[in-house]
């Protein structure tokens, strides 16, 4: 279970170096738009366990909620391709009382290409009657420890992949 302490840094992004699987991609060798998805999810779900010490799994049944997706929002950049060691970067961008906006990128290996960016827009409901219900205890703790929390009402996926072309091309 997640415990806040002040002395510690929490990495805001996570990263993970993956390999392309030939059965997640199409006749022409790139990887099938659904499957960027699994990509991106379980880079995170390997991730934060590693950096934070949190199973998801530990605070659902602890708090007796969960998030649940309500929007997705992707820009496919460039292909991955079959074979291709790419790098799947998450960060929690942005969160209020009931709603977290997680943000997914991936990369070349050596990161200087942006291939895709995914937003994912999720609710934070009880398990047993599904209704909206606001982040309290260790899941805010662990909300306030992790985000970037930038101020994205102003933003577009548009904007921010040309902001993440350039930060690349930077270094």
């Amino acid at each position: 279970m997640f415990e806040f302490n002040p002395e510690k840094h929490y990495p805001k992004e996570t990263e993970s170096r993956v390999v392309i699987r030939f059965q997640d991609c199409d006749p022409l060798q790139h990887l099938n738009n659904a499957k960027y998805f699994d990509y991106f999810f379980n880079a995170r779900e390997d991730q934060v366990p590693k950096l934070y010490g949190l199973e998801m799994i530990d605070m659902i049944q602890k708090y007796k909620a969960a998030w649940v997706v309500y929007n997705h929002n992707i820009s496919y950049v460039r292909p991955a391709r079959v074979g291709e060691w790419i790098r799947i970067m998450s960060r929690l961008l942005w969160y209020n009382n009931n709603t977290v906006v997680l943000e997914y990128y991936m990369t070349d290996d050596s990161k200087k290409e942006l291939k895709t960016l995914l937003w994912t827009t999720m609710r934070y409901v009880t398990i047993k009657e599904g209704k909206s219900t606001d982040h309290t205890g260790g899941v805010l703790d662990f909300l306030k420890a992790t985000s970037e929390n930038l101020d994205i009402s102003d933003i577009s996926i548009s904007e921010r992949v040309k902001t993440l072309k350039q930060k690349l091309a930077e270094g």
